[in-house]
């Protein structure tokens, strides 16, 4: 047998032992819905009812904030928000709504180690960044402290950035951003208190200062809610030199569209 078909019959065999290897997982872990639980024919994936209940972000929106508007206002129109209270970025941008299945989804993955869904999520956001990501230098994660990384094992939006860099093809800045202040859990603070949390907590890791001069950054985090966690990083990021600045989030807390 010569080498090219001795390689041939190599990879073929590396596939069916990929197919067997699927079908008992398959077997043992039968795939089911990431929102509900319910049996489906992929793993991976929404059943036709959660799919439904996934509010995905879509035009029209306010230019700078991403948030929802209930009518098309026309081109470049901005909310209450983002005029009142200018954000130290550029634009913001998220997939979903933090509701229903898609707040199930955040959920497993932040709490229930399910960084399997990461992959998923890091799609909705590649689509919904509005172009920002094929544009970008470079991709950055928002932070975790190192205690808080020891506790979890991961850093959520870690996940979704190196998914987000896989599948645009952006470089991925894994720890060039870091986070020097253990700060409290946000849940349940005042915006004002969240603001005062993050407050001094980001730095550029020592000597890595180039990675950001002049740079199209892409920030990503898991969940928009006040913006106070990403304002800080973005703050942080436009003092090491970034030229431009974009959030890009998987789901967005809003009480309803504007």
């Amino acid at each position: 047998m010569g080498e090219g078909q001795k390689l041939f019959s190599g990879m073929e065999g590396l596939r069916v032992l990929r197919s067997v290897l699927r079908a008992a997982a398959d077997f043992v872990y039968p795939p089911c819905c990431v929102g509900c639980g319910r049996m489906t024919n992929t793993g991976g994936a929404l059943c036709v009812e959660c799919w439904a209940g996934v509010q995905f972000i879509d035009r029209p929106y306010c230019e700078v904030l991403g948030i929802p508007f209930a009518k098309d206002h026309g081109p470049g129109v901005l909310s209450a928000a983002a005029i009142a209270d200018p954000p130290p970025f550029e634009r913001l941008r998220a997939a979903t709504v933090h509701d229903g299945p898609a707040r199930k989804l955040v959920h497993q993955l932040k709490y229930l180690d399910r960084t399997d869904l990461a992959r998923l999520m890091a799609s909705w956001m590649l689509r919904a960044s509005d172009g920002t990501v094929a544009a970008c230098d470079v991709i950055v994660p928002v932070p975790l402290h190192r205690r808080r990384f020891l506790a979890r094992r991961f850093n959520q939006s870690a996940e979704l950035a190196r998914h987000l860099a896989v599948l645009s093809g952006r470089p991925f800045l894994a720890s060039t951003l870091i986070r020097v202040k253990p700060t409290s859990r946000q849940v349940g603070l005042s915006a004002r208190a969240r603001r005062q949390n993050v407050r001094g907590a980001f730095a550029i890791a020592p000597g890595r200062d180039a990675d950001i001069l002049g740079k199209r950054v892409v920030l990503v985090d898991d969940v928009y809610t006040t913006g106070a966690t990403v304002a800080a990083a973005a703050r942080r990021l436009k003092k090491a030199g970034a030229a431009d600045v974009t959030v890009l989030t998987f789901a967005m807390a809003i009480s309803g569209p504007i």
